[in-house]
């Protein structure tokens, strides 16, 4: 994929591929939801619908009820006074008998340069596990500054997406 002139980063649209570019910090974590049809179709709901990330107190301000590629979407993380906001747009999506998800890159803004994703799989053993994966670099002082403490509250971020998307399908394991 190509880069475009509104993404705060190049190169875009990697994560489809499970490819880190060159000067990038990697995230990937891996989490099992359960298993069968029912699972993976509330799972990839949640997902494509920005459920799970609303479920985790994550405002997501879309201008789309579903993720595809184009979609604007503004990422607000903490509260009050302290949310931090980052401007981003979906880069990929997918809808399959087996994967779903999408992905979005950072826009300027951003206090983060990159992009990352969230998928949804159903194995042939018909295990169903959810995959957040990412690439990503310090785009403001303030995240250079931090060091080390961003990837760390990346990884929680991604282990509790596999957490409430856990609860989210127990809860509804048939959708609607």
């Amino acid at each position: 994929m190509t880069a475009r002139p509104d993404f705060s980063y190049t190169p875009v649209g990697r994560t489809a591929h499970g490819v880190t570019p060159p000067a990038f910090r990697a995230l990937c974590v891996h989490t099992w939801l359960g298993s069968g049809e029912a699972v993976f179709a509330a799972a990839s709901r949640a997902v494509l619908e920005w459920r799970m990330h609303r479920a985790m107190g994550v405002r997501m301000v879309t201008d789309a009820e579903r993720a595809a590629p184009g979609v604007r979407v503004t990422v607000g993380l903490g509260a009050g006074r302290l949310r931090v906001h980052g401007p981003c747009r979906v880069v990929w999506a997918v809808d399959g008998e087996r994967r779903a998800g999408w992905a979005y890159g950072t826009l300027p803004g951003h206090p983060q340069c990159g992009e990352e994703a969230f998928w949804v799989e159903h194995a042939e053993d018909g295990r169903v596990r959810l995959s957040v994966w990412a690439y990503s670099r310090p785009a403001v002082w303030w995240t250079r500054a931090a060091g080390p403490v961003v990837p760390a509250l990346q990884r929680l971020y991604a282990h509790r997406c596999g957490q409430v998307l856990r609860r989210l399908v127990r809860e509804r394991p048939t959708g609607g």
